[in-house]
């Protein structure tokens, strides 16, 4: 078990002190970042990923965006073969993979909050099992999974989110991140789960500027990004209400059956200057996105919560050599909802948000 509470959030001293040419930084780690390290590294060490992951050959693309771009080959050789999506609601298939079929060595612990002196969690209380990801796209990529025996969708639920912007904020690294991928949005398995893990690389929507849309919620729209989107900022406070807000976002997406992305890091405040190596709030990004059902597209990436971050694991090295940021925004750009329904939605959203 591990057992937290707001004592543990890690709310100063979080940010990029070191800059990407000086190469990377040793950040402190917080007492979840050693339980979550630890004990992937021994999963790895057992053998219980489909391959095992060393340092990935990382270049930055040169541009304004700054495109993180990792070569990653047998994530795409090896990983499971994604399941066929043909709705955003489509119900959980027990025929299909799931987390109740999972290896038991691959959990890690189960994670609820709970008092300073608990040492063990009480099971009445709400928690999440954290989980390997058995073809890892980076350094600690695991899963937040909500009890398996519910069987419940890819449907974002406020308590697992919650669950998500507490992770980040346990965490002493400030490339720890969690997301979530709708169905049709690229999500591999329907039942339900987010994932989380460390890139250690900034990224350019961390600093991005927003234009309030409901200053009271700290709901903006961000901009100066390819993939323009949703923002909430916290600096981890009402989590609990935070949470409940986005959810009724995700939630009038899948009732208008409109495909989207979740991504949550730490990051400036919207009005903050984008210079600042501090981070100490978190943001959470959402993008509503065309849908993609069927079999996944065979390009140099697939469009999903990383790469509309700035993140892009690619499969092969000759992609990964001629991968410039002028097809990646392309790429990236195709899968966007156009702009006129993407205002729409905008007017939408903050209509729901204000009543």
């Amino acid at each position: 078990d591990f057992v937290y509470g707001e004592e543990d959030y890690v709310l100063c001293g979080v940010g990029w002190w070191r800059s990407r040419s000086e190469g990377p930084a040793r950040h402190p780690l917080s007492r979840f970042d050693r339980a979550l390290q630890a004990g992937w590294e021994e999963r790895m060490r057992l053998g219980l990923f489909r391959y095992r992951l060393g340092e990935l050959q990382t270049r930055v693309l040169p541009g304004k965006v700054q495109f993180v771009a990792q070569l990653n080959i047998q994530r795409g050789l090896e990983r499971r073969r994604p399941q066929a999506i043909q709705s955003i609601r489509q119900t959980f298939d027990p025929q299909q993979f799931h987390f109740n079929k999972i290896n038991p060595g691959e959990i890690l612990f189960h994670m609820g909050r709970g008092g300073p002196r608990e040492r063990e969690l009480p099971r009445t209380l709400a928690h999440v099992l954290v989980v390997i990801n058995v073809s890892p796209l980076e350094f600690g990529h695991v899963l937040f999974v909500p009890d398996p025996a519910l069987c419940l969708p890819q449907i974002l639920t406020q308590e697992l989110l919650q669950f998500g912007l507490e992770s980040v904020l346990l965490s002493a690294h400030p490339g720890f991140r969690v997301g979530f991928n709708s169905l049709g949005a690229f999500a591999s398995v329907n039942h339900l789960h987010l994932h989380g893990f460390y890139l250690d690389w900034q990224l350019l929507i961390e600093t991005a500027p927003g234009e309030a849309l409901c200053p009271t919620l700290n709901f903006h729209f961000l901009r100066g990004v390819p993939a323009p989107g949703f923002l909430f900022y916290s600096e981890g406070e009402g989590l609990a209400a935070l949470a409940h807000t986005i959810c009724r976002v995700t939630d009038y997406l899948v009732e208008k059956e409109i495909a989207h992305n979740v991504f949550v890091t730490r990051g400036t405040a919207p009005g903050e200057p984008a210079h600042s190596q501090a981070r100490s709030g978190i943001r959470v990004v959402i993008w509503a996105r065309s849908s993609c059902f069927g079999s996944k597209e065979e390009t140099a990436f697939n469009v999903a919560l990383c790469e509309l971050a700035g993140h892009l694991p690619v499969k092969t090295a000759q992609d990964f050599e001629s991968l410039t940021e002028t097809t990646a925004i392309h790429t990236i750009q195709r899968h966007l909802l156009p702009e006129a329904q993407l205002a729409q939605l905008c007017s939408q959203l903050v209509a729901l948000l204000t009543q």
